[in-house]
C-alpha cells in the first residue's frame, strides 16, 4: 500500500466532522438565447451545469450524506437547471465535500461515465437519498467492519452492496461490472478526498449546502429561499 493509499485510508476510517442545514424551492430569470441546459463538464472537484463563460457562477459544496443537501437537490436544483443555467447568464457548479466513506462511494458512483450523466446520477441517489441513508443507520457492526477492510474498491463495493447503490446505477443503466470499476478508481478516490480538503480549508467552509457566487462564499446561505434572492441580485 502507497503512503497516500495509506493516509487516505486513515481519512476513511476517522470520517469527516458532520455538515448540516437546508433547503426549499421558487422563482427564476429567464433569459432569451441559447439554451445551456444540456452542457455538462467535469471540474476538478465536481460538474458544472451550463455555459463555462457565464458572467455569474454559482457553485454548490454539498455531501451526499447531508439530509438537507437531499432536500435542496429536490427544490432548489430543479429551479436552478430550469430557469436560471439555460439562459447561459449563470453556471452552476456542484462540488462534493466528503464526509464518510458512504459520502465517497456515492461521489464515485456519480462521477460514473460520461460528464453527461452526471446530472441523471446525481438526481438518481438524491431521490432516493432517504431510503439509503435509512439503511446505513441500521447496518451492522460486522457489516461496518468490511467498509474498514480490503483494498479501497473492496471498501466501496461492500457499501454499495449494503446500500443498495447497485441498484440505483442499474437503473441508471450501469452494470455491476461497470460500477465495480468506478468504485475501483484509487486515483480518482483520493484526487476527491483531497479536493474537498482543499475546498475546506480554502474556505472555510463549514456546513451543506453552501454556496459560493461570483467567488464570494455567502455567508448564512443554505436554502433556496435565502439563496434565490441573491441569485436574482446578481443577475
Amino acid at each position: 500500500m502507497s503512503r497516500k493509499t495509506s493516509l487516505f485510508a486513515g481519512f476513511l476510517v476517522a470520517a469527516a466532522s458532520t455538515f448540516a442545514l437546508g433547503a426549499s424551492a421558487q422563482g427564476g430569470l429567464p433569459v432569451k438565447g441559447g439554451n445551456w441546459a444540456g452542457m455538462v463538464a467535469e471540474t476538478s472537484g465536481g460538474h458544472l451545469l451550463g455555459n463555462p463563460k457565464a458572467e455569474t457562477k454559482l457553485v454548490e459544496y454539498m455531501s451526499y450524506t447531508c439530509s438537507h443537501c437531499a432536500s435542496f437537490s429536490r427544490t432548489g436544483d430543479a429551479a436552478l437547471k430550469l430557469l436560471y443555467v439555460p439562459s447561459g447568464r449563470m453556471s452552476f457548479e456542484i462540488r462534493h465535500l466528503v464526509r464518510d466513506p458512504v459520502d465517497l462511494t456515492a461521489v464515485l458512483l456519480t462521477h460514473c461515465g460520461e460528464a453527461k450523466k452526471f446530472p441523471g446520477n446525481h438526481e438518481a441517489f438524491m431521490a432516493r437519498h432517504d431510503t439509503w441513508m435509512a439503511k446505513a443507520r441500521k447496518t451492522t457492526q460486522a457489516q461496518r467492519a468490511r467498509w474498514q477492510f480490503g483494498s479501497l474498491g473492496a471498501r466501496f463495493q461492500a457499501i454499495a452492496s449494503d446500500l443498495d447503490f447497485y441498484d440505483i446505477m442499474e437503473a441508471r443503466g450501469y452494470s455491476r461490472v461497470a460500477a465495480d470499476k468506478c468504485l475501483a478508481d484509487e486515483a480518482k478516490a483520493n484526487a476527491l478526498a483531497e479536493g474537498s480538503r482543499a475546498d475546506i480549508e480554502a474556505h472555510g467552509i463549514s456546513g451543506t449546502p453552501s454556496f459560493m457566487l461570483n467567488g464570494e462564499l455567502l455567508d448564512g446561505t443554505h436554502a433556496w429561499e435565502d439563496l434565490q434572492p441573491q441569485l436574482d441580485k446578481a443577475l
